[in-house]
């Protein structure tokens, strides 16, 4: 792989669920994304706008309607099924609900030896939970927890165990859907810190999916913002929290409070309106019944993702030169 070619590309990358004769969700729509090797990419949005099928549809979890997806800049669309399950050791995800994702009939070690035993990972058993066993000091594990059931463990032991897991086939890409949403706060600090020290150590590539801008600025090299399945900004996270540009995304950040006593007259930006159907959507900017600077054009036509600074791209016929 070049210097300059993505880890993990996506061109043009839509997923539609079909609900019936001739009508679709569309909740991935031409999403254009590059994450390179060792780098944080963050997305970003509300509830609902297609992040972590975004992530699923990445890994392949859920079979994308069209586009591409390239690993190291080969197409994983055009696996087959052999060929992908070894793919599968090179990308792993941490999913959002640290007990519906692991079997609760399985200990701590079993959980997180699954995936090798599966993948055939080392000759013997014995070799593979004395690897489980590594990976449970790694994430932080006691190992006197190693015989215990994910209901005997707290939220954040249960996530520990998820991101051993996922550790366990030494991936290079990891999608953590919203690892820490269901974690008390201080737990979310453990977990965040915990995933910043596994990239450094292991050089891991991550693709985080979150609700939450304060989180996502701790952790992202570059964040992406979404709104009903498209990409609407996206740049470096610094350039992002200090120029943000689409007015959703102004609202989003304006939305963060600040422990700052100054600051508690601020106005926060209202997001008024309902969210348009994803289901078929009309021609035009999705944003444009909540938007407060929204022109005529914008419910005519969707605006392209256009770079209007090095790096910064945005959605917006405010920034489309041909409009100005």
């Amino acid at each position: 792989m070049e210097a300059n070619t993505p880890l993990i590309e996506a061109r043009a990358l839509k997923k539609y669920f079909k609900l019936g004769k001739d009508r679709f969700l569309h909740a991935v729509d031409n999403i254009d994304l590059q994450i390179y090797k060792g780098t944080t990419v963050g997305i970003v949005g509300e509830s609902g706008c297609g992040k972590s099928t975004l992530g699923r549809t990445l890994l392949r979890l859920i079979e994308p309607t069209s586009g591409e997806i390239l690993y190291c800049g080969e197409n994983i669309r055009t696996f087959g099924r052999r060929k992908m399950k070894q793919m599968r050791k090179n990308m792993q995800i941490i999913f959002q609900d640290p007990y519906a994702s692991v079997d609760p009939r399985k200990s701590v070690v079993e959980i997180i030896a699954e995936y090798m035993l599966i993948h055939h990972s080392y000759p013997t058993r014995r070799e593979i939970f004395n690897r489980a066993a590594q990976l449970m000091d790694i994430v932080g594990l006691a190992r006197r927890t190693a015989n215990s059931y994910p209901h005997e463990l707290d939220g954040g032991r249960r996530q520990r165990i998820g991101i051993a897991r996922a550790l366990s086939l030494n991936p290079q890409f990891i999608v953590c859907d919203e690892p820490v949403s269901a974690l008390d706060v201080s737990i979310q600090a453990q977990i965040l810190n915990l995933l910043m020290d596994l990239q450094n150590e292991m050089d891991l590539t991550y693709m985080f999916v979150t609700h939450d801008l304060s989180v996502v600025k701790h952790i992202s090299d570059h964040i992406m913002v979404m709104y009903l399945g498209e990409s609407l900004e996206h740049a470096q996270a610094d350039e992002l929290f200090n120029h943000p540009l689409h007015p959703y995304t102004c609202a989003l950040l304006s939305s963060i409070p600040e422990p700052d006593i100054s600051m508690r007259n601020k106005k926060i930006s209202v997001i008024k309106g309902e969210v348009v159907s994803p289901i078929d959507p009309k021609p035009g900017c999705r944003f444009a019944p909540r938007c407060e600077k929204c022109m005529e054009i914008c419910t005519q036509c969707s605006p392209e993702l256009k770079e209007v600074a090095p790096g910064h791209f945005v959605a917006c016929h405010k920034y489309d030169q041909d409009h100005i």
